[in-house]
């Protein structure tokens, strides 16, 4: 038997061993590492074996992947290194959005976004970077509120918002082709080099926006390019609206939405206007300005205002996309081409009617002779109704000096009483108007009385020192109702009974139900529900008030919130006193038939005695009998200018019982 040289083979085993890795020497199966991953008692961790079964990794062993094993049990695994196959994704795959790999925190892997021993082609209806899966698996780190808090991201929710755009409602039905977040976000076509706005290779730049979108909507890409946005942009100017500045962003709406901000009716205002009415674009582009006030006051703008979607709005006229000026031959509202335009909607119509003057307002031209008709009747309008109004007015004086002097007249007010009248008028209205004046600013009567410089400050100053009036006002009416006179009036406020009944009565005289109206006394339930009205307002609106005037204390002492709830409390406490007053206060004592112009107790004290016995008949009868035997104390209610008569001699002035309201 021949020998074999025992050096020689040494060697050659020597060197096999180093030449092959030890992964291979150490080839473990899917089967030996089921044998620890069981999932029993949750350490280690389950591992089902058949998840890769369909996978784009079937046929893979644990170790491909995990290649770091070398014996079992092993310890701790670094990472898997999806970049020892995929070099090319890897090497993409520098940044995501403002952050770096490797460096920034909350940097998605790979399995983030792609899973772990399930993956599955994108082209899989199943697989997390599917088209219509893009959206949630997206939304695990965009919609978290932790992350994008501290990323300082500027869109809290953009998945939520883009599930209800047209975008998201499309993906969400099945339509593959539909835009989703890697169709707007991949930069050369890669899921993987997602880059922020700010740099200029983005596909969500400010200057590629159109081309992203341009992608799906190729026609009207190149309608914007060709006109003058988009020529704007291409020079490079960043203050020209491209695709996201009309539709947003991520919850971008169908055109019949109402809630789009192209939408028929929304689009003059809340798409165009930004722009064309920025004093700063005017001016640097040379635009004219007044636009949409022009369109707002012309037929077209009143009808889409009042919600008509089938009228002319801005599109109609310049185009969605194609939009170029008028000197351009291609511009629809080129003077050659606007009979064409006019004409969608107004068939038949003629070059010379098209050619009218544009963005005029509903009442016409404002040159040549429609000027002057326009200085005619607004010259004739101020003398005609002038002279109404003055006509009126001298005929309302004439009225209410008639009112005031008639004979013979009851003492409804003392002359203290009066005064608290006139106080607590005086700065209720004063109140009125600079409270709501801060509210209402633009209004023409707020800027009239204090739209110029300062006039806000002076409107504090006037609105505080009103509220201190009238409560000095409150605490003088406190005290006389200390005094025999006040303590009469009070009983006499004091709600009962009777007034529930006499409400009831009343509204079934007003209704055609009864033929009877009550006999009220000295006070019908309107004055005292209008008094006790006025109590309950006064302490509301001075507690809230001198907590909104010293909120710092207020902040201090109570919880966060305090100052909103106080604030709604004095505004709308501020709508129902105006409102009670207008309505049921001034109905009562001006408007009324019987009482028409006025109550003139509020000015003299008195009242005519033909307007007292019809507002308080109940009072009349026992008034009417002490007249007759004794003269009525000043201070109480009474008859003057009446000729004294003896006891038994009949009334001159008309039957004792009460006539019929």
């Amino acid at each position: 038997m021949k020998r074999c040289p025992i050096l020689p083979f040494a060697a050659l085993l020597t060197l096999a061993c180093l030449l092959v890795p030890a992964g291979r020497v150490l080839a473990f199966t899917a089967t030996d590492c089921a044998d620890c991953h069981t999932g029993s008692g949750g350490d280690p961790a389950e591992i089902n074996a058949e998840s890769l079964i369909g996978s784009v990794h079937d046929g893979f062993e644990c170790t491909d992947c995990h290649a770091g094993i070398t014996e079992l049990p092993h310890d701790t695994l670094s990472p898997v290194d999806c970049g020892s196959c995929h070099t090319d994704e890897a090497a993409t795959y520098q940044v995501h959005g403002r952050g770096v790999v490797g460096k920034s925190p909350y940097i998605p892997s790979c399995k983030d976004c792609h899973g772990t021993h399930d993956i599955l082609p994108s082209s899989d209806r199943h697989a997390l970077t599917n088209p219509m899966n893009l959206p949630t698996t997206c939304g695990n780190c965009h919609e978290d509120s932790t992350l994008v808090a501290d990323l300082k991201i500027k869109f809290k929710h953009p998945i939520r918002v883009y599930s209800q755009s047209v975008h998201g409602r499309a993906t969400a039905g099945g339509v593959q082709q539909a835009a989703s977040c890697n169709d707007c976000h991949s930069t050369g076509g890669s899921a993987h080099m997602i880059l922020p706005p700010s740099d200029m290779r983005s596909t969500i730049a400010h200057f590629n926006i159109p081309t992203t979108c341009g992608k799906c909507h190729t026609a009207i890409s190149q309608d914007y390019w060709e006109g003058i946005h988009g020529q704007i942009t291409a020079r490079g100017e960043v203050d020209t609206p491209v695709c996201t500045t009309c539709h947003g962003e991520h919850g971008i709406l169908p055109t019949d939405d109402p809630r789009s901000p192209v939408s028929p009716n929304r689009m003059a205002e809340a798409t165009c206007t930004p722009c064309h009415e920025s004093a700063t674009l005017n001016e640097k582009y040379d635009l004219p300005t007044g636009r949409l006030q022009s369109f707002v006051d012309s037929y077209h703008g009143l009808k889409s205002k009042a919600g008509d979607k089938l009228v002319a709005n801005c599109a109609s006229c310049h185009g969605a996309h194609l939009i170029l000026p008028s000197t351009d031959p291609r511009s629809s509202v080129n003077p050659a081409n606007l009979q064409k335009t006019c004409g969608h909607c107004h068939a038949g119509i003629t070059a010379d009617v098209a050619n009218q003057t544009i963005h005029e307002s509903a009442t016409g031209h404002k040159s040549g002779a429609a000027h002057v008709i326009q200085i005619i009747y607004i010259t004739l309008i101020a003398l005609v109704i002038g002279g109404m109004t003055l006509h009126w007015l001298i005929d309302l004086v004439r009225q209410i000096h008639r009112v005031i002097h008639e004979k013979p007249q009851v003492r409804r007010m003392t002359t203290n009483e009066v005064f608290q009248h006139t106080v607590l008028a005086v700065s209720f209205t004063v109140l009125v108007v600079t409270g709501f004046s801060l509210r209402f600013y633009d209004s023409w009567w707020s800027v009239l009385l204090f739209g110029r410089e300062g006039g806000f400050a002076v409107r504090g100053y006037i609105h505080r020192g009103a509220a201190v009036v009238m409560i000095l006002g409150a605490v003088y009416h406190a005290f006389y109702l200390l005094t025999p006179r006040g303590r009469e009036f009070l009983r006499g406020m004091m709600p009962n009974w009777e007034d529930a009944k006499q409400l009831l009565q009343r509204t079934k005289f007003n209704l055609g139900l009864s033929k009877e109206s009550p006999n009220f006394g000295r006070f019908t339930y309107v004055e005292k529900a209008e008094y006790w009205a006025l109590i309950w307002g006064t302490v509301v609106m001075a507690m809230t008030g001198f907590a909104l005037w010293f909120d710092n204390t207020v902040t201090h002492w109570f919880p966060k919130g305090t100052m909103d709830v106080i604030l709604v409390i004095h505004y709308y406490e501020a709508w129902l006193a105006f409102l009670a007053i207008l309505i049921w206060h001034m109905y009562s004592t001006v408007f009324m038939p019987g009482v028409y112009p006025m109550n003139p107790s509020w000015i003299t004290g008195l009242m005519p005695q033909r307007m007292f016995e019809h507002e308080h008949p109940a009072v009349k009868l026992v008034e009417h009998r002490h007249t007759v035997r004794t003269r009525v104390a000043a201070d109480e209610p009474g008859i003057e200018g009446r000729e004294k008569v003896d006891p038994g001699t009949p009334r001159r002035d008309g039957p004792t019982e009460p006539p019929q309201s």
